[in-house]
């Protein structure tokens, strides 16, 4: 299997559009999912009946096959890079909502009751003292959330809006390897760039870690 180098420099221009579009449907669906898993966590770590339905519910969800989902979804939200992002939410929360909660559970019942003790406030607690020591958790499921939502956008090629998944589609089509090699070697480059900026991100947001370290 040979790669055609002449035909990658005549499709530059469409690679790079390929390739902004399907980093544009991955980090908007993890930030949506983001977004949306907070709230839920908090709910399912304070209020014990709801966990176990909540923690439930996203791993029904997650069970349903892509394309199945992006099916459902046309209906409401036709042929659009709306569907992709919402489709590709529905994926992340499982991930993104079972790491909070773990997370949350994980930072000390002693350290919230010294912050309570000081007279601070459930929210402010919240904010300041147990969202920040539950960060490498939460962290962990942000980068395992966006390296799958990178992987599936491709799937939405399906309803005419995968990025980088266009290219498998066209190389299988015309029996030409190259869109698809490039496609592969492309999204690849962009999980690994997406999850090396994500433990930066969590380096810069950690400070206490680094000290202790």
């Amino acid at each position: 299997m040979t790669v055609d180098w002449s035909w990658i420099g005549d499709h530059t221009d469409d690679l790079t559009t390929l390739t902004i579009s399907h980093l544009q449907a991955a980090l908007g669906a993890v930030f949506l999912g983001v977004l949306i898993s907070l709230p839920l966590a908090v709910i399912a770590h304070r209020i014990r009946p709801l966990r176990g339905f909540l923690l439930g519910l996203s791993n029904v969800l997650f069970t349903i096959p892509s394309i199945a989902i992006f099916v459902l979804l046309l209906p409401v939200s036709g042929l659009t890079r709306t569907t992709t992002v919402i489709g590709l939410t529905v994926y992340t929360l499982v991930v993104l909502l079972r790491n909070t909660v773990e997370g949350l559970d994980s930072v000390p019942v002693r350290v919230k009751e010294a912050s309570k003790a000081m007279g601070t406030r459930p929210l402010r607690t919240l904010l300041t003292v147990e969202f920040p020591l539950a960060l490498p958790v939460i962290m962990a499921g942000v980068r395992i959330a966006t390296v799958m939502s990178v992987s599936l956008v491709s799937v939405a090629t399906y309803i005419g809006d995968g990025g980088l998944g266009q290219l498998f589609t066209d190389g299988f089509q015309r029996n030409f390897p190259t869109p698809v090699i490039v496609g592969v070697v492309l999204t690849l480059l962009l999980a690994v760039v997406a999850d090396a900026l994500l433990v930066g991100l969590q380096y810069v947001l950690t400070p206490w870690r680094r000290r202790r370290a």
